[in-house]
């Protein structure tokens, strides 16, 4: 029945603008992990396929709600794009060259989907109805 409610509620096309921002982001870095770590810029120790499996096996987790539009999703997504997040600034911090440049793709891409994940999910909520009760309206907090 969830399901339904949220196929019926409009989207609001600035709702829309974020949902698409927070896919893009997303987009964007499931392409940029797999470039960058086997052809770009492939670790100069270790094996590239761990690594692989390491940076990019986090991303597949909320695949289908992202490319579903699916605010539960988006919400729980931006704690997964945090990885990216620190990844993208320590590289920034200790690479030069081309890992540099690749570096500061990804933390603009996992900014954009951080953005984009975090107003969508509150706006997008609000549309469906949904919102997390205040502390002082909590009956078990009393």
């Amino acid at each position: 029945m969830k399901v339904l409610f949220e196929q019926q509620a409009p989207l609001a096309p600035s709702t829309r603008r974020l949902l698409r921002i927070g896919q893009l982001g997303y987009l964007a870095l499931f392409l940029l992990i797999p470039a960058w770590v086997l052809w770009l810029s492939p670790p100069e120790l270790g094996s590239s396929r761990v690594l692989l499996a390491l940076l990019w096996g986090p991303l597949w987790l909320p695949l289908k709600g992202i490319w579903q539009g699916k605010a539960y999703t988006f919400a729980w997504a931006n704690f997964i794009v945090m990885i990216y997040f620190v990844h993208g600034l320590t590289h920034m911090w200790v690479s030069g060259g081309m890992a540099f440049y690749l570096a500061l793709a990804e933390v603009l891409f996992a900014s954009l989907m951080f953005y984009g994940c975090t107003y969508y999910a509150r706006d997008r909520g609000k549309e469906l109805g949904l919102k997390i009760p205040k502390l002082k309206d909590d009956p078990v907090g009393r």
